[in-house]
């Protein structure tokens, strides 16, 4: 017992100060487990057109109208694929192989109608990077860019350039491995689906893709030695009311938006009402970011049930990738042995 009441005081001692925003509470119609708590489990969905951060012409306004929301709703789409004929075999047929069928992130604004994910900064704005931050990722890019000097070399998923000598080259993302949508719990370009288990020790995740499970213990545990990292961190709950917060460190080094491996990520999930919960992440890297930020994720009720998302056993990509580069070396040294060729 002393245990755990130490690891509960040194969680809500590590606690940044958070933006002030209006407290959720949980609604009259929300089920609740054995020990009282807001039942969080069940599937649930944040396929959205709401931009991640808030477009120029939205400055300055926080929420649509619902005749704004209406509108837009009519005229925007993220992912619009281009569908036109492209000529076979170019790069431009190839790297934009998928077309709008293979896009699913959603038709509809967050039921709160917000014009940007990202709710503090006022202006809806990521705040700019540390100018050390800067530094690091700009030295990261120009050595994988030197690397690309040879032969053999392919795009990574964004259009930036990155070796490909053998899988461990590539990105998370193109191996199966971690999406950006896990910690935090983003939206992306389609299976924006994720199921909660609750338990009165712990709350489970299960992030559809690419099949991703976070595991929070609710028990006071402290966190793990600073030394251990993970893709998606290190997670420990607590109940703050009707509120489950969730503190994550030891994150490996896999930017969000540019944050580094001292990134303190603090999410907050709270059911408002049977169909809704209203999903809160603070962002606070003081060696990447210039100040702390806070985003706003609508998740609703979805019929499920939630598929396995086998990417990483057929991921036919990854062998496509490494073969070109094979052969494109291969082409190279057939050049240089034959110039005149």
């Amino acid at each position: 017992m002393t245990l755990r009441l130490a690891g509960i005081l040194t969680l809500c001692a590590a606690l940044p100060a958070l933006a002030q925003f209006k407290p959720l509470v949980a609604g009259k119609d929300v089920p609740r487990t054995a020990d009282g708590h807001p039942d969080l489990s069940g599937i649930w969905t944040n396929a959205t057109i709401t931009p991640f951060e808030r477009p120029a012409e939205l400055t300055g306004k926080e929420f649509f109208t619902p005749e704004e929301a209406a509108q837009y709703e009519k005229t925007h789409k993220l992912f619009n694929a281009d569908d036109r004929e492209k000529i076979k075999g170019t790069n431009a047929d190839v790297a934009l192989a998928y077309n709008a069928v293979f896009w699913d992130p959603g038709t509809r604004l967050f039921k709160t109608r917000r014009t940007s994910v990202v709710i503090d900064p006022p202006d809806g704005k990521v705040p700019a990077l540390t100018l050390e931050r800067q530094k690091q990722l700009a030295a990261i890019a120009a050595e994988r860019k030197k690397r690309c000097e040879q032969p053999g070399c392919e795009l990574e998923n964004g259009g930036q350039p990155g070796p490909a000598d053998g899988p461990q080259d590539r990105p998370l993302m193109e191996r199966c491995l971690s999406f950006a949508n896990a910690a935090p719990m983003i939206a992306t370009a389609y299976n924006n689906n994720y199921e909660i288990v609750q338990t009165p020790n712990f709350v489970g995740i299960d992030v559809e893709m690419p099949h991703q499970m976070r595991r929070i213990p609710v028990d006071g545990t402290p966190h793990v030695a600073s030394s251990v990292r993970e893709w998606v961190g290190d997670s420990r709950g607590r109940w703050d009311g009707d509120t489950f917060v969730i503190d994550t460190t030891n994150f490996e080094d896999v930017p969000f938006h540019g944050s580094d491996t001292n990134l303190h990520l603090i999410e907050r999930l709270t059911r408002i009402d049977a169909d809704t919960l209203i999903y809160r992440f603070t962002v606070d890297d003081p060696t990447a970011f210039t100040k702390q930020w806070t985003g706003e994720v609508t998740f609703v009720k979805a019929p499920g049930p939630l598929y396995e998302y086998a990417c990483h056993e057929g991921n036919q990509g990854m062998f496509g990738i490494l073969s070109s580069a094979r052969f494109d070396e291969k082409q190279a040294a057939q050049h240089l042995a034959s110039p005149g060729k």
